[in-house]
């Protein structure tokens, strides 16, 4: 909710009070547009979040439904799945994405990376060197790429301590969160591929 100011003053980036009068037109008309399109923009978004939560609850009150079909029923939050309509034109995408966050082991694991790396220093392809130091770069406010760190399972070296190191890394992993993302896809004419509904103002 805005902050309410004196009558006939408005005020600056610095919190001063400006008397109205004392401010050119354009300046005022600049200020109603901005504000008449935040205040149009947050409605947006309310609705928006409204639709997403009674979208969601009917999408899990549906799989509760398609459960009891078979005399079972699904508890807590329900995971990835598709629905298509029947003449397949539409499509809805229900995604899970985890948060992943690495606890003290990692840097047992990075220890036992860089006594490999040590080992091998002769023989080591210099291109794994650069793409492991890669991975273990930080961003400005510290924290490591799980996407970098996750690719490291990828590489296939057959090596006891680069094993222990690999099982550090895999323990030191842990779900600080999920989202549920929703994509609503639609069939254009006689293209038979998807086409998603885009929901971010950007793209519109």
């Amino acid at each position: 909710m805005a902050e309410k100011t004196l009558p006939g003053y408005m005020k600056n980036p610095q919190g001063h009070l400006v008397p109205e009068d004392s401010i050119e037109d354009i300046d005022k008309l600049r200020n109603t547009l901005v504000s008449d399109i935040i205040s149009s923009a947050k409605l947006l978004q309310v609705q928006m979040a409204r639709f997403k939560q009674m979208a969601v609850g009917d999408i899990d009150a549906f799989v509760d439904i398609s459960a009891e079909q078979y005399g079972t029923k699904l508890g807590g939050k329900k995971g990835n799945l598709s629905l298509v309509s029947f003449d397949g034109r539409y499509k809805i995408l229900m995604a899970i994405s985890d948060t992943l966050t690495f606890d003290e082991r990692i840097q047992i694991a990075k220890q036992l990376i860089d006594e490999c790396i040590h080992e091998w220093t002769k023989d080591s392809d210099s291109n794994v060197k650069a793409l492991i130091e890669h991975a273990f770069q930080t961003d400005k406010e510290g924290n490591i790429n799980t996407g970098r760190v996750l690719g490291l399972f990828k590489l296939k070296i057959e090596d006891e301590k680069w094993q222990t190191a690999m099982e550090a890394l895999k323990d030191s992993i842990s779900v600080a969160s999920s989202k549920r993302y929703m994509r609503i896809y639609e069939k254009q004419g006689d293209d038979e591929k998807y086409k998603q509904l885009s929901m971010d103002i950007s793209a519109l």
